[in-house]
């Protein structure tokens, strides 16, 4: 590549960066953002605890159950026409759950923005990775990576910031001029790429959507309905069976949104199944811990999110330092131990967890936890991809993707019931009560995580990842773009198509 080509590309590559970054950037914030801002929403809208769980786990579920057939849709129909349709369903479900007059008016906005997220962020990975070229693209993935990071360390903080300065609404508002200025700019700035040979795994996410959210509602309205209700059982047994059917499906399909084979490794099978009950530990512990910091330490909504930084933001500082040790040592042992420490980080906040805690006794598994979540993520992905073929590297992305929210999800309606029916809201001491608890179960969740992490390969790449593609592998298709030439990356296995 010359000099003036590289001029030439650098427009389209700045633009990418920056369009896909900013929608992943909301699409991540939306996880934790809503968890500081849960006392606010109580105390404006109502709701029982069971409400709360479902503003949360509305956007992670269907975020988690659609985010691969959201994928295939934009493969096969267009990826910058179903980011900017996914863009479009998330900003106006933004202002819709802004604009909601009651906590079921929420909650629906809520699970309407998890579609577009579902449709928008696997898009923006694909999208940049065709705009950057290959001597950059490290580059501009790591900037990509930091963002979403960042995202995810802030939420708490904007979330109390927002809820204590303006109100709980501005958590969503906020999205909305960001949505509206990304649309037109990523019409007229993206490249238009697809894969006509993607299929659409309909029956698999009918089955793996009502599963979940089978499975879900019935342990979200265990303890305000009891266990041997009606519509808990109906949940639980027809959820478990929906997910078998999947599981099957899985098996037996020519082109499932998830090939069951791949968990015939254990290396693929433990660190997806490590990641999945990292997020349930993780996730439910936040969403806990998120209104202890306001309902029985007192702390404003902005003040609890700053002190929740140690944990949430120390990925920033660590992670850079976790993949050099991982680089030195390997993935698999860096990983363990950063579960391990998640787990302790845990199993200190519940010997400490008391209604007269200071926050100075809370700071030490503040930070284990936080660095123990910055040592799990740096080389989570590459020993993710070290477990499969190359042909199978983005399906095995979009699962373990899946599965951390799915985790997330399944974490607060677990830790939600235990807390549920040891304690509740009605006093400080009743918090703590059930509080405890709870968290016991997500570090024994944590704790599991870093055991399944023992399963995964020694070496940094395994033969799954080494051995040969049986499917010859097409030259690189260079395609006309709308500002240069754009080389398709080496090894896809599917034809590209792209326009402008």
């Amino acid at each position: 590549m010359n000099a003036t080509e590289s001029t030439a590309l650098r427009g389209p590559a700045v633009w990418a960066l920056v369009l896909t970054a900013a929608a992943s950037f909301m699409a991540a914030l939306d996880n934790l953002v809503v968890t500081t801002a849960l006392p606010a929403i109580r105390a404006d809208l109502g709701g029982k605890l069971e409400d709360l769980e479902w503003t949360v786990n509305a956007y992670t579920l269907t975020f988690a159950v659609l985010l691969m057939f959201g994928s295939a849709l934009g493969d096969r129909f267009g990826r910058r026409r179903f980011f900017i349709a996914g863009l479009a369903v998330f900003t106006g479900a933004s202002a819709a759950a802004a604009l909601s007059p009651g906590i079921d008016a929420l909650i629906a906005a809520r699970a309407v923005q998890g579609v577009g997220a579902a449709v928008m962020m696997p898009l923006t990975l694909t999208l940049l990775t065709a705009a950057v070229p290959a001597a950059r693209r490290g580059t501009a993935l790591g900037i990509f990576g930091a963002v979403t990071g960042l995202a995810v360390a802030s939420g708490p903080v904007i979330g109390g910031t927002l809820t204590e300065h303006l109100s709980w609404q501005w958590i969503f508002w906020l999205n909305v001029p960001i949505g509206l200025a990304l649309i037109p700019l990523a019409r007229l700035r993206l490249a238009e790429s697809t894969a006509p040979g993607a299929r659409l795994d309909v029956p698999g996410t009918f089955l793996i959507s009502g599963g979940l959210f089978g499975i879900v509602y019935g342990l979200v309205n265990a303890n305000a309905h009891g266990w041997t209700s009606g519509p808990v059982l109906t949940g639980l047994v027809a959820g478990s069976v929906l997910v078998g059917g999947f599981v099957v499906h899985g098996f037996r399909a020519e082109n499932p949104m998830l090939p069951m084979r791949l968990f015939r490794h254990r290396g693929f099978f433990g660190i997806n199944m490590a990641s999945l009950l990292m997020f349930l530990g993780m996730f439910g512990s936040i969403f806990l811990l998120a209104q202890f910091l306001q309902g029985v330490a007192g702390y404003s909504p902005a003040e609890a999110g700053l002190r929740m930084l140690p944990w949430t933001g120390m990925p920033m500082i660590v992670a850079p330092l976790a993949g050099m040790l991982a680089d030195r040592v390997g993935g698999r042992p860096v990983v363990a131990a950063g579960l391990a420490l998640q787990a302790v980080g845990l199993a200190w906040f519940a010997l400490i967890i008391e209604p007269e805690v200071t926050y100075a006794a809370q700071l030490p598994a503040l930070i284990l936890s936080g660095i123990g979540m910055a040592l799990y993520f740096a080389p989570a992905a590459h020993l993710l991809m070290s477990t499969v073929a190359p042909a199978d590297q983005g399906k095995a992305s979009g699962t373990n993707n899946a599965l951390r929210e799915v985790g997330g999800a399944l974490g607060v309606s677990v830790l939600a019931s235990v807390f549920a029916a040891q304690g509740g809201y009605g006093s400080a001491q009743a918090f703590a009560d059930g509080t405890v608890p709870a968290l016991w179960i997500g570090a024994a969740a944590v704790a599991l995580a870093a055991g399944l992490a023992l399963l995964t390969p020694r070496r940094s790449a395994t033969a799954a990842a080494e051995a040969p593609d049986p499917t010859p592998a097409p030259a690189p298709e260079t395609t006309k773009a709308a500002s240069g030439p754009v080389a398709v990356p080496a090894g896809a296995q599917r034809r590209e198509s792209v326009t402008p």
